[in-house]
């Protein structure tokens, strides 16, 4: 057993959990035990009683008791990234400093686990270390279908400030599909409110968000405000568009629900479709037929933001993915036709 020692939280470690802390220093120590010590009051912060969830800022002191030695607990091993899904990981990275690392995140993949996802973003994350010794961190999700810009912080601080600065609406994202039909006015804004459908699970592909009139807002339990702005870029006869989207909020699912909410269902969503039937300009229906993929038609293209080191404003922006790049063939486009914002004039 080792002695009571007391340590300091060390620059770079700050704003994380007391337990995600200790186990980082002693991973030989299990949950359980550490919350049995903050629930006896052996561990403390600052000579206060604390929980495992406490968090942490740089320059506290934190009392440990006497612990197990490593040899006495065994930790559980990591899970190993496969060579394969390494290289297929690494080969998503479109931009990458010592503090930050963008993707483009392929359709299919989802950002994180759920109760039948074992290979995700978050897992595979582990071969993105590139010489540091943690795993970046997510700071934001796609849908699993949809592909497309994924910030991931290398650092705790890091996440802390990206956080922060998508919450306050200081990053910009635009994404473009192709919808059923031909939104008009060309230029507009969404206000559905959105709420989670009764019955579907919690966060995750199981879940459907149902949109809510506005007026409808406060009699609607558990409605949340979402706002998108949409700019019909090119059309197809009155079949289909190329539309580019700016969510102002960032509900689930909320580009689908919207689109679908004002009769332009994105092609191959069949959560928000409405249908499985080929759309013929009659607004129903998320398939176009042919030789247009079944794959959902939704791409997080760009994103900017202000560094919060070097204060520098950063935009990444991603290619589309095959399926959504041999449907622009197919229709005649081109991504530069776009321009870089197709909001500038609102």
């Amino acid at each position: 057993m080792s002695r009571v020692q007391t340590l300091p939280v060390a620059p770079g470690d700050g704003d994380q959990r007391l337990d995600r802390w200790l186990k980082r220093l002693f991973p030989h120590v299990s949950q359980g035990r550490i919350e049995k010590m903050c629930r006896k009051g052996e561990l403390r912060v600052d000579g206060g009683r604390v929980k495992a969830s406490t968090r942490l800022e740089v320059g506290q002191q934190v009392r440990i008791p006497p612990l197990p030695d490593p040899g006495q607990v065994v930790a559980a091993p990591k899970p190993r990234v496969s060579d394969k899904d390494a290289e297929l990981i690494q080969s998503c990275v479109l931009w990458k400093d010592d503090h930050i690392i963008a993707l483009n995140k392929p359709p299919g993949l989802p950002t994180q686990g759920g109760s039948k996802q074992t290979r995700h973003v978050d897992g595979l994350a582990e071969a993105l270390k590139f010489g540091l010794e943690d795993k970046p961190r997510l700071v934001h999700r796609l849908d699993k279908d949809t592909s497309g810009v994924l910030l991931l912080a290398r650092s705790r601080e890091m996440a802390k400030a990206l956080t922060d600065a998508i919450r306050h609406k200081e990053t910009r994202k635009i994404y473009w599909a192709l919808v059923a039909g031909v939104p008009t006015p060309y230029l507009g804004e969404i206000r559905y409110g959105l709420a989670k459908a009764p019955g579907h699970g919690p966060h995750g592909e199981g879940e459907k968000m149902i949109a809510v009139h506005p007026r409808d807002m406060d009699s609607t339990p558990g409605a949340k405000r979402a706002h998108t702005l949409y700019a019909t870029l090119y059309r197809v006869a009155s079949r289909a568009a190329w539309v580019a989207m700016e969510p102002i909020t960032g509900r689930t699912h909320q580009l689908r629900a919207h689109m679908a909410e004002i009769g332009h269902p994105i092609i191959g969503d069949g959560k928000y479709g409405g249908s499985g039937q080929e759309n013929l300009g009659d607004g129903w229906g998320a398939q176009l037929g042919g030789v247009i993929s079944k794959k959902l038609h939704l791409h997080a293209r760009s994103m900017s933001f202000k560094h919060p080191i070097t204060g520098k404003e950063v935009t990444v922006k991603a290619p589309l993915p095959d399926h959504m790049a041999h449907s622009w063939d197919t229709l005649g486009w081109e991504e530069s036709f776009a321009d870089d914002d197709p909001f500038e004039g609102l």
